[in-house]
């Protein structure tokens, strides 16, 4: 896109709706799990190099226009005059594919740009799905070989129960900004940390932390290497590198303490 627009002298725009039309249309809303925040991908979308990014409000009225119709609307609004469509693109209420959707635009004098598959390492069709299959799996490594950046999670740490703190490793817990935001499988993983305006690196247990408590509740907790500072309330991000283990269920508190020294130990290993 912003290739295709520089060689035409051209300003480059990509267009997104909030909220998820899955939300507004509750087509499998309950299950819905974002991969990006809103603010997450206008910040990717610009580093990327795009020009404009344009924030639709996605509402059951609007989600009626045809594709014709929207495809106008975006040439009267936008002054549009080049649409890049994905191999699997749909659009408008009409639920027209790629194929339609591209003789409509050439019809109204729009020139169309084809994109084809983004293959992966292993051949298959990268999609949004399959990351999120790969993340709610744990692999966090699989999920950034196709997403093409680590996953991360952005939140504020709240106190929890302390325990982590009387074995020697003390944790951050994170409640996140974006409570829509699809949290990676249950495990220990190791991370990078920015928080306080540093970068460092730690494990991060999710989970429900079946050693140290019998609740439901599910937790976001992280160890921060050679970091003991008070951050209650502050601002944390997390990025998921690699996943060392499952969460397992202990019979002492000082098993599960040998095991989080050893988890430590590898996570280092792999600096």
């Amino acid at each position: 896109l912003v290739e295709a627009a520089a060689v035409r002298g051209d300003e480059s725009m990509v267009i997104t709706f909030w909220p998820h039309p899955r939300n507004v249309l509750q087509k499998e809303a309950r299950t819905l799990r974002l991969l990006t925040t809103l603010q997450e991908k206008k910040q990717m979308l610009h580093d990327l190099g795009v020009d404009h990014v344009e924030v639709l409000q996605f509402t059951k009225d609007f989600s009626s226009l045809t594709t014709e119709q929207y495809l106008r609307m975006l040439m009267d609004r936008y002054g549009a005059r080049t649409i890049l469509l994905g191999y699997d693109n749909r659009m408008g209420s009409d639920a027209n594919g790629a194929d339609q959707v591209a003789r409509i635009a050439e019809s109204l004098g729009l020139e169309v740009i084809r994109t084809d598959v983004v293959p992966s390492e292993q051949g298959f069709a990268v999609s949004s799905t399959k990351i999120r299959q790969r993340l709610e799996a744990g692999d966090v490594q699989g999920a950034a070989s196709m997403s093409g950046y680590e996953y991360s999670l952005h939140g504020v740490v709240v106190a929890g129960n302390r325990i982590g703190r009387t074995m020697g490793f003390p944790t951050a817990n994170m409640q996140l900004y974006e409570p829509l935001k699809l949290i990676p499988g249950n495990g220990v993983y190791f991370v990078k940390v920015e928080t306080v305006g540093r970068n460092l690196f730690g494990m991060c247990n999710i989970g429900h932390r079946p050693t140290v408590s019998s609740g439901n509740a599910r937790t976001i907790e992280t160890n921060i290497f050679g970091f003991d500072e008070d951050i209650y309330g502050l601002d944390m991000e997390i990025s998921f590198i690699a996943k060392i283990r499952d969460e397992i269920r202990f019979d002492s508190l000082e098993a599960l303490k040998e095991q989080l020294a050893h988890d430590r130990d590898t996570c280092l290993g792999l600096l």
